[in-house]
């Protein structure tokens, strides 16, 4: 707990400290490496531009980072505000141009459109290099055989308590459904659980907990987008119980994150699923003392429910000369490898990709974290294939339908169908 009241207390840190012995784990250090490709080091640039995502955390964490990257190598890297949902348009009309960054941070889902646009490198990190991280984290970086980032942050969500009202946060979907029925009151506006219903990131878990899927995956890591699995049997048992949810009163209709977010906060709601983006708002509304984090409850045959998860990472721009793609490629690994890795943890307050620092007791004795971190080994990353763009209206809209009583099969199957058409156009 010590460690996670430090990054509560001190959200922005102002100077960077220079840490030792944060050099990628190479033979001889960064002057004798032969790189992450195995071949000869090519001539080192005066300095690296990076675009990290416009958050003072994150970009103070990365500021200390960046200064032990460059006492290792000598190479001194710029640091530029930029947005990450404005980083692609914006790379490719500044890259071809010559003003872009060498390294971009991006989310994982859309490399498909990023490969396609020709926007980022693929990369050469050895395997076992790529060991250090977790092996979810590395594949959700890969498209089409291809590695196009390394992962730096894993995101998920998970079962957020209040004590008070909850002494034990619900181990199954039956303990779930009871708490709804103990502790709502629909007229008063408290509730035993909340969620975002109506949002496929969301209800994810909820749709394939039976046996739904988006798209068939296959042995090799890549997904079959003509096999869409959001109508099966499963998908459809999954949606009657989200619609049950709705018929008995445990959720309102229209339910938004401010709205949860505002219950939860003024200590009227149970348990929601949130991520850990919710946790600063939550302590401070409810007390230290009250907040609890747990993974998602289990089906009542004791099967875990598989949350999507996001992953972060860092790309080389392919608009660089290729000495400067290798040591884009090497600050890229400097950053993310477990001493960077822990300082990120510390200052931006989000679980990092590298595994020695998610199994560490950094992250698995901090009373928040741990929870989340369970449930990453419980989550699947969302298909970063270009396909997947397809997915998300017709999917809120069929559990809009549901929300007015409307049946589940017959939604999930207009979705499904609207699903493959939006497909065949985009093909």
């Amino acid at each position: 707990m010590k460690k996670r009241l430090r990054w509560l207390a001190i959200p922005f840190l102002s100077g960077a400290v220079i840490l030792t012995g944060c050099a990628p784990d190479r033979d001889g250090g960064a002057e004798e490496s032969s790189g992450s490709s195995g071949n000869e080091e090519p001539d080192k640039p005066e300095s690296l531009k990076i675009w990290a995502n416009d958050d003072d955390r994150q970009v103070n964490a990365y500021k200390e980072i960046t200064e032990n990257f460059t006492e290792e190598t000598g190479i001194e890297v710029e640091i530029a505000r930029q947005d990450f949902d404005g980083q692609t348009e914006k790379i490719s009309l500044d890259g071809p141009a010559g003003n872009g960054p060498d390294l971009f941070f991006q989310p994982h889902d859309r490399i498909g459109d990023i490969q396609l646009q020709g926007l980022a490198s693929p990369l050469d990190a050895e395997d076992e290099r790529l060991e250090e991280y977790q092996e979810e984290a590395v594949q959700a970086m890969t498209y089409d055989g291809e590695l196009y980032g390394i992962p730096s942050v894993t995101e998920t969500y998970a079962l957020l308590y209040n004590k008070e009202i909850l002494e034990e946060p619900p181990e199954t979907l039956e303990e779930l459904e009871e708490a709804a029925e103990e502790h709502t009151d629909a007229g008063n506006d408290e509730y035993g659980f909340l969620m975002e219903a109506a949002n496929f990131y969301f209800t994810y878990p909820f749709v394939t907990a039976y046996g739904g899927y988006v798209f068939e995956q296959n042995e090799d890591g890549t997904y079959n987008t003509e096999d869409i699995g959001l109508a099966t049997d499963g998908a459809v048992e999954g949606g009657e119980m989200i619609g049950s949810w709705y018929e008995e009163g445990y959720i309102p209709q229209g339910i938004t994150a401010d709205v949860m977010n505002g219950l939860f906060e003024s200590g009227d709601v149970g348990a929601v699923v949130s991520g850990p983006w919710s946790l600063r708002g939550y302590e401070e509304a409810i007390g230290e003392e009250n907040l609890g984090v747990a993974t998602l409850p289990t089906t009542e045959d004791g099967e875990e429910l598989t949350s999507f998860s996001g992953v972060k990472g860092w790309m080389v721009s392919n608009f660089v000369e290729d000495n400067r793609k290798y040591w884009a490629e090497e600050l890229a690994l400097f950053m993310t490898n477990e001493e960077s890795s822990e300082t990120y943890f510390e200052t931006a307050g989000e679980v990092p990709a590298n595994k020695a620092v998610v199994e560490s007791d950094l992250i698995q004795e901090d009373e928040y974290f741990a929870g989340f971190a369970e449930q990453t080994r419980h989550a699947e990353p969302m298909p970063n294939v270009p396909e997947m763009t397809q997915v998300w209206d017709p999917m809120a809209d069929a559990h809009e339908y549901i929300a007015e009583g409307a049946a589940a099969k017959e939604v999930l199957e207009e979705a499904e169908g609207q699903i493959k058409e939006e497909i065949e156009l985009q093909e």
